[in-house]
């Protein structure tokens, strides 16, 4: 169902720190927006979410908008979105373009466009963490009112729709179908969780069977018991790298399980940020790294730690979904045939969570009516179970609720099950404009902690939250006392 991605969701957030400054300059300022839910919009009276081919091409027979345009990074998902597109011009008559991007230049182009009010585009498959910026820059159509009347908003997991489609967090305005779901999870060599002489010698250890975690604590156990230094080996391959997000996201996948959060629904950080389940959370994954880690992986992100799955010096790998399908395929992994995976396991108090990825689509505020009406028939017709059925079947990572749980998607890849669950309790980190750097805090403390030995966890996250204060008070987010 899914084939392989070669590209992740960390290159959109890379292109889009360097045109912070070209939107800076070139935006009408604003001022500087509040996280407290605003009043949301006026909710319309959900209806079924399925709309009959008929009416929506029908609905598109009296509209002059003869192409829809929509820009995406250039990868697999974006050739699956023309696929779908195609078979919307079909049913319709409405052409619809997938204008691709490479990865390296998709944020530059399009917030530089967009700093501009261009309506080169009707639509934008756009960053999770870009919301902020195109809800209060007034580049992306609030989507709320269209998305509830038509049961859209239903229609998805409750996560993806806070994470990809919401903002601010709590208010129930969306700005974004979640379209291209995905978050971490962890592939594990089954070969060696079953050996019977492994099975063994763990139950002697630790007094309970050798299987997947059902814990952050069984995780350690587990990490510890197959990492041989000596022989190259480590228990786990896990998220390191100092660039861009990578060490922020694999901390996430301890600090959510263990019950942290980034803030208060005040945007409040101090005394959430560096909470005890914060402190004990990056605690916990620098002792995984320490005990742990597969060798060589001190700057490790999503290539290095399937490298080190593939090549046998790992027993479980941390990873996004997207980037699993190159472990079943055994031209790319050794392994293949007894590679299995899981999601994320709960912390102490069984608290889930794990790092989202993934991005939604968003109607250009620059554009006509009649054309964003014309995105919203689109959208419409693409967020209906039967057609994101389709969309899974191409590769796509579907939002989907029923889709999820279908038996034919459960089964169609060996990781499916542990995504469709994944996608139930999946959280983020800011989405706010100044996300960046508040995640440049975060990047530089981390590695400093974890990687370089610096300091005590509670000393780490006593500075991130006492940075990620003073920056959200010199851009009113928190307003000083």
């Amino acid at each position: 169902m899914f084939s392989n991605k070669v590209y992740g969701r960390f290159a959109i957030a890379i292109a889009l720190l360097s045109v912070l400054l070209i939107v800076a300059a070139c935006a009408t300022p604003t001022a500087a927006p509040t996280q407290a839910p605003p009043t949301a919009a006026a909710q319309a009276t959900a209806v079924e979410a399925t709309v009959a081919p008929a009416q929506t091409a029908a609905s598109n027979a009296g509209s002059a908008v003869k192409e829809l345009k929509i820009i995406w990074a250039q990868w697999e998902p974006a050739d699956y979105l023309q696929q779908m597109g195609n078979l919307y011009e079909q049913e319709t008559g409405t052409k619809v373009t997938i204008v691709q991007e490479p990865w390296g230049t998709f944020g530059n182009r399009f917030f530089a466009a967009m700093a501009a009010k261009s309506a080169e585009w009707d639509g934008v498959v756009g960053d999770s963490q870009w919301l902020g910026q195109g809800a209060t820059s007034g580049y992306y159509v609030d989507m709320t009112d269209f998305m509830n009347s038509t049961g859209i908003a239903q229609s998805v997991t409750p996560a993806t729709l806070t994470y990809y489609g919401e903002y601010p967090s709590g208010s129930k305005t969306y700005w974004a179908y979640p379209t291209e779901g995905d978050a971490d999870g962890w592939a594990y060599r089954k070969d060696l969780f079953e050996n019977e002489d492994n099975k063994k010698a763990f139950k002697e250890k630790y007094g309970y069977d050798l299987a997947v975690p059902t814990s952050q604590e069984q995780l350690m156990d587990i990490a510890k018991f197959f990492t041989d230094k000596e022989k190259g080996i480590g228990g786990v391959a896990i998220y390191t790298q100092k660039d861009y997000d990578a060490i922020t996201m694999g901390v996430e996948n301890a600090m959510f399980p263990f019950g942290g959060e980034w803030q208060d629904a005040n945007n409040n950080v101090m005394g959430v940020v560096n909470s005890p389940e914060n402190i004990a959370a990056v605690q916990f994954y620098k002792d995984l790294y320490d005990c742990c880690q597969a060798p060589g992986l001190s700057n490790a992100f999503f290539q290095e730690t399937n490298d080190a799955f593939t090549s046998g010096k790992a027993a479980m790998a941390m990873n996004y979904f997207a980037f699993f399908p190159a472990l079943t395929n055994p031209q790319t992994n050794q392994f293949a045939s007894t590679t299995g995976f899981f999601s994320n396991p709960p912390g102490p108090k069984g608290d889930k969570g794990a790092a989202l990825g993934g991005q939604g689509l968003s109607i250009i505020n620059f554009v006509s009516d009649e054309r964003k009406q014309a995105m919203k028939d689109f959208i419409t017709w693409f967020a209906k179970e039967e057609n994101q059925s389709k969309w899974a079947g191409y590769g796509g990572y579907t939002c989907n609720s029923k889709v999820l749980q279908s038996d034919t998607f459960l089964k169609a890849q060996p990781f499916n099950p542990a995504f469709a669950e994944t996608m139930t309790f999946v959280k983020d980190f800011w989405n706010i404009p100044i996300y960046a750097d508040l995640l440049q805090v975060t990047q530089s403390n981390f590695s400093k902690f974890i990687i370089e030995g610096q300091g005590t966890a509670k000393e780490t996250m006593d500075t991130i939250a006492a940075e990620q204060e003073k920056i959200l008070k010199e851009n009113g987010y928190i307003k000083a006392q």
